[in-house]
């Protein structure tokens, strides 16, 4: 089973795919909540330089407020995590898979919300 939904773009820029990944986010009802550009953390933190890295953390709020009301500790596991990284020859987007991640939670009805929100996001991701 794989973790993570994922897709390549060859030849892009790592602002290009940043901005189509959050519009095709939007068009899928999810809203970047937290934004961590990782390269900028490593290289103030450690004095490392590496390729660009940056974590968007994405929300659908009806998909959230829907899980949190059957188990409120899922919490712990949101928002969804897409990450935008420059490998060799372009960027990666992966977003997480949320039925992967809420295997440590036995309810089926949470496993059919992380369904959902697994679909909307490869969607997202497809879309971009």
């Amino acid at each position: 089973m794989s973790y993570t939904i994922n897709r390549m773009f060859e030849g892009a820029t790592l602002n290009d795919i940043d901005a189509r990944t959050r519009t095709a986010l939007a068009n899928n009802g999810f809203g970047v909540l937290t934004e961590i550009d990782v390269k900028a953390t490593m290289k103030k933190k450690l004095d490392i330089e590496m390729p660009a890295y940056r974590i968007l953390g994405a929300c659908n709020p009806k998909m959230a407020h829907q899980a949190i009301g059957m188990e409120p500790r899922v919490g712990a596991m949101l928002p969804c995590n897409v990450i935008l990284r420059e490998v060799d020859g372009g960027v990666e987007v992966s977003a997480i898979d949320p039925v992967a991640s809420m295997q440590a939670i036995e309810n089926a009805e949470l496993t059919a919300v992380a369904g959902q929100v697994r679909d909307l996001l490869a969607e997202a991701v497809e879309a971009i």
